[in-house]
C-alpha cells in the first residue's frame, strides 16, 4: 500500500487497522464468553449433574437384624448407636468417587457402585421370608428364630473373616463389619478405653487405658 501524497493511502491505512481491531476485539470477547460459559461452575455439564439417592432404611428392619447379629452385651442403646451411625455412612457414601492415591499404584481408582439399594431390598427379603416361614414379621420374631433365618440366608456367603463393609454381600455382614471397625467394638474387645482413630493430647499415649465401665444395666 503506497501514499500518493493525496492521504489517501494513510486514510486507507487507518481504515484497516480499525476494522482488523474491532473483528480481533469480537473474536476475543466472543472467546471467552464461550470459555466462561464452560466452566462456570452454575451451569455443570450433564455429566457433573448429581443422581439423586434414595436416603434411609426401614429402620425396624434394620434395628431388628442389629439385635441377631450384634453383641448383646451392647444393650439397646449400643445397637441404637451402631445402626444409626451405620445409616450415616451409607446415606453419606458417593458412589464412584475416585479414590486417594495409595503407595504403590499410581493408576486411577474409583470406589464400587451404591450398595444402598441392595442392603435395602436385602432387609425386606428378610421380612418377606419370615412371614413365608413363620407367618409372623421378622420383626416380631424372637432373636433366636431371627438368628435362625439368617443363618439360611448367609449359608452361601464364604470367609474365614469379616469382609470390608463396601465388599459385604448381605446388609447383615455390611452391618457388623461396619460396626466391627468401630472405636466401640475396639474398646469391647480390648476391655479398655482405647477409642482408636481419635486425637487424644501427648500427655495420655503413655497412660494406661482406662477401664471400661460396667454394662450390666444396659438394655
Amino acid at each position: 500500500m503506497t501514499d500518493n501524497g493525496s492521504g489517501t493511502g494513510e486514510s486507507a491505512r487507518r481504515t484497516f487497522l480499525k476494522t482488523a481491531g474491532v473483528i480481533a476485539v469480537g473474536t476475543v470477547t466472543v472467546g471467552s464468553a464461550a470459555a466462561c460459559a464452560v466452566k462456570d461452575p452454575a451451569t455443570p455439564a450433564p455429566d457433573d449433574a448429581e443422581t439423586t439417592r434414595t436416603l434411609g432404611m426401614d429402620q425396624p428392619l434394620l434395628e431388628a437384624l442389629a439385635e441377631a447379629v450384634l453383641p448383646a452385651s451392647l444393650g439397646a442403646a449400643g445397637r441404637r448407636e451402631a445402626t444409626t451411625t451405620f445409616v450415616a455412612w451409607v446415606n453419606g457414601y458417593e458412589p464412584v468417587a475416585e479414590e486417594m492415591h495409595g503407595y504403590g499404584y499410581a493408576d486411577v481408582r474409583y470406589l464400587p457402585a451404591d450398595p444402598a439399594p441392595a442392603w435395602r431390598a436385602q432387609l425386606q427379603a428378610l421380612d418377606t421370608l419370615a412371614r413365608k416361614a413363620t407367618r409372623t414379621p421378622f420383626t416380631q420374631l424372637p432373636v433366636a428364630r431371627r438368628q435362625e433365618l439368617l443363618d439360611a440366608v448367609l449359608r452361601t456367603e464364604r470367609g474365614d473373616r469379616l469382609p470390608a463393609p463396601l465388599g459385604a454381600g448381605h446388609v447383615a455382614l455390611a452391618l457388623l463389619a461396619h460396626w466391627s471397625a468401630s472405636p466401640t467394638a475396639w474398646n469391647l474387645a480390648l476391655g479398655a478405653k482405647v477409642t482408636p482413630a481419635s486425637c487424644r493430647v501427648l500427655n495420655d499415649a503413655i497412660r494406661k487405658p482406662l477401664p471400661l465401665a460396667p454394662t450390666g444395666a444396659a438394655t
